[in-house]
């Protein structure tokens, strides 16, 4: 017998039924906190640093974020300071 249940939940409410800790106060002071380390800047350094921090794959990830990051600034093909 197989045996189907479908539950419609809002993230919210699937972190409240699994019993797991509201994060949303922690991740604001630390998007508060990065924003203030940047002083209003978004240097394409310290986003490639980030990103290469947080990628699993290494470089390749890396390039694939630069991609995006490139296409949706507009600086698409160019190279540069």
């Amino acid at each position: 017998m197989k045996l189907t249940v479908n539950v419609d939940l809002t993230p919210e409410e699937a972190r409240r039924a699994m019993g797991l800790p509201d994060l949303t106060p922690l991740h604001d002071r630390y998007v508060a906190s990065l924003l203030e380390a940047m002083n209003g800047q978004v240097r394409p350094e310290l986003l490639e640093n980030l990103m290469r921090s947080w990628s699993p794959m290494g470089d390749a990830s890396v390039a694939l974020w630069r991609q995006v990051f490139d296409q949706a600034t507009g600086a698409g093909g160019k190279s540069g300071s």
